[in-house]
């Protein structure tokens, strides 16, 4: 059956290509931190900062400001300009693929206004897109701007805002995506397991971004257990409950202790609960519906592997590919589980 959308295959096109172009965002995002590159660019020029550093005196003098910057003195004192210009390629990548974004974004747009290829009502979801993406570069350059003074990394907590800010950027994007290709079932279906899956994976992943922000994957490097035991022993103890332990995380293990094991909860949870959704849905809907349905089972199960391989390939740092994978599955299985609640609710 010939499906009638809103708009055009040109608009819905670019819509998706906005919507791969965001998780790609969120992907340099987290390769930048798991490098450390984060820090290596101490300035944020909109227009000036496309162009890198272009001679040797340009290097020299990037090098110079990043070396005022706590991460040298106190963590990458012996690098050398080879080592900066490393990192430097993937935070000014990270950036100019945001400009990019911003420009693919903006041109399209302005065409498909003046040409008429969308109303008013997809104009309102685009505008709640942009402001959410606003909000999310604001809370990025904040987050970075806190790695340059005194501490040698950026706050867990800003890093925690700037990470589901990003993900309520994509939550708005594929709201958007869905009505413009007319998503939903022919009748309405209270799906009370669906919202709380939905809200399970919200808290986990702003989880996610403490975990990073923190490096907790770093004090507890095995599976199933955590060094040993199922509750870290410095979460038994009342005397280390206290709003202190979770601010100065960068000294004390609780905080992290506290952040992985609440990590892990929350993965058996959702893979719990996931589980149970596709049992009791499974034959209740097809097409789409089922197709979503079926990715986010397959989905939250590689999930929770790539989760166990990453945090038993740490040596001292979190594993690269492993990392930028549990990410972006994890990314993936967050827009799987939006399309298919999409998918099931009444037509717009």
């Amino acid at each position: 059956m010939r499906q009638d959308y809103k708009y055009s295959k040109t608009v819905r096109y670019w819509l998706l290509i906005g919507l791969i172009m965001l998780i790609g965002q969120v992907i340099l995002g987290g390769i930048t931190r798991l490098t450390g590159s984060g820090l290596s660019i101490t300035r944020w020029d909109i227009i000036s900062g496309v162009i890198p550093p272009l001679n040797s005196l340009q290097w020299e003098a990037a090098f110079s400001l990043y070396k005022q910057t706590p991460q040298f003195s106190k963590i990458n004192a012996t690098f050398t300009l080879a080592d900066f210009k490393f990192i430097y390629f993937w935070e000014y990548f990270h950036r100019l693929w945001v400009r990019s974004l911003g420009l693919i974004f903006l041109i399209p747009f302005v065409i498909f206004v003046l040409r008429k290829k969308i109303d008013k009502t997809l104009v309102k979801h685009l505008l709640l897109v942009v402001v959410l993406t606003i909000l999310t570069a604001s809370a990025g350059w904040i987050m970075v701007k806190s790695g340059l003074v005194d501490r040698p990394w950026v706050n867990a907590y800003k890093l925690a805002l700037h990470f589901i800010l990003a993900i309520f950027v994509i939550w708005a994007m594929v709201k958007t995506i869905t009505y413009a290709y007319c998503y939903g079932g022919e009748k309405t279906e209270k799906k009370p397991l669906v919202k709380w899956v939905l809200g399970v994976t919200v808290v986990q992943m702003m989880i996610a971004g403490l975990m990073a922000g923190m490096k907790a994957g770093l004090y507890y490097p095995s599976w199933p257990s955590m060094n040993g035991t199922f509750v870290p022993k410095v979460l038994l103890s009342t005397e280390n409950w206290h709003w202190l332990n979770m601010t100065n995380y960068d000294s004390n293990v609780f905080a992290p202790a506290l952040i992985q094991f609440v990590h892990r909860m929350l993965a058996y949870l959702l893979v719990f609960l996931v589980t149970v959704l596709f049992i009791r849905c499974y034959k209740s809907w097809k097409g789409i519906s089922l197709f979503w349905l079926r990715a986010m089972i397959g989905l939250v199960v590689i999930q929770l592997v790539l989760g166990v391989l990453t945090v038993l390939n740490v040596q001292g740092k979190i594993p690269l590919v492993y990392g930028v994978l549990h990410q972006l599955v994890g990314l993936l299985f967050f827009i799987s589980l939006l399309f298919y609640d999409y998918s099931t609710q009444k037509k717009a």
